[in-house]
């Protein structure tokens, strides 16, 4: 049943016609437990308050597949905002996007351009930016793409899934780089070919990759709400000294938030990475087909008086 429910809100994560509606009615049924708001002030408001708590922060302006250069444009602008607004603001906040948002659909030519737009806003006011990976058939050109930012920018990151079959690969590939890479399983649908269908050979996978990252001596965000692979990390900070400052533990907001603050408690870097923006719905859909007990808590907030 856990799979189905999986499957039914992965597919309708991908239907343009909800997602179209989802943008017309707001932050309703349920999102605002895991979406800031949808607009910047709201955002740098929610960031402030989890600063105060010890949390370190990523936020991401919601929006994927765009089509058309004029809307990755203006997504483009709403990025180089925020930047703005965290350097402004002295927040502790990264930002997060991604490229489909900023055209890597439409041409390389157009992504290339917005992605340096918003690098260089980032270099001026001293704002970290990681490259969110989306689907499998857009791993190789974004990672092709992070390497050419990479030669001219130190302050960019990006993002690989255990569940590939290649990502162990592109480990060894970026090396190089010295990137700072956050690790995550993946969400999105992937076939059987180029992706581990069974979720133990995931969890094995992960930890392959957490610990040949960390080993490597470059930045590792492990990006988990399972408490098997936190502690896994714990392991290998104790037995081969890895200092703190070279690797974090991030969560998505509106989860397990007791757990983000106990761990700042105890010592480490936590990171809370928060969506912010109208163009909530398939973010949304995914937030349910990983963890379908979030459906329960979205039903009860829509009939909540």
């Amino acid at each position: 049943m856990e799979q189905i429910m999986k499957n039914f809100f992965l597919f309708l994560s991908q239907n343009k016609t909800l997602t179209k509606a989802a943008r017309k009615y707001g932050l309703r049924f349920g999102a605002s437990r895991f979406v800031a708001g949808e607009t910047i002030e709201q955002t740098v408001k929610l960031i402030k308050e989890l600063n105060s708590k010890g949390l370190a922060v990523t936020i991401d302006y919601l929006g994927e597949f765009v089509d058309n250069e004029k809307e990755a444009i203006e997504r483009t602008d709403h990025s180089i905002e925020a930047i703005k607004a965290i350097g402004c603001e002295k927040l502790n906040s990264q930002l997060s996007l991604k490229m489909t948002s900023m055209g890597l659909d439409i041409s390389d030519e157009l992504v290339m351009k917005n992605m340096r737009r918003i690098l260089d806003a980032a270099k001026e006011y001293n704002v970290f930016v990681t490259i969110d990976m989306e689907d499998y058939e857009r791993c190789q050109k974004t990672i092709d793409i992070f390497k050419e930012l990479r030669e001219d920018y130190d302050h960019v990151g990006t993002v690989l899934q255990a569940y590939l079959y290649r990502v162990e690969a592109d480990i060894d590939d970026l090396n190089s780089y010295h990137p700072n890479l956050r690790l995550v399983k993946g969400a999105y649908k992937e076939s059987p070919e180029v992706a581990f269908p069974e979720k133990k050979d995931v969890d094995e996978n992960y930890k392959k990759i957490i610990k040949k990252h960390m080993l490597n001596g470059n930045y590792t965000a492990i990006a988990s709400h399972d408490e098997a692979m936190i502690q896994y990390t714990k392991q290998i900070e104790k037995e081969f000294k890895i200092p703190r400052d070279q690797f974090e533990f991030q969560m998505l907001y509106g989860i397990r938030s007791e757990r983000h603050i106990e761990l700042v408690k105890e010592g480490y870097t936590f990171r809370v990475y928060v969506p912010f923006g109208n163009d909530w719905y398939g973010y949304f859909m995914r937030r349910l087909a990983e963890r379908p007990a979030n459906v329960w808590f979205v039903l009860k907030g829509m009939f909540k008086k």
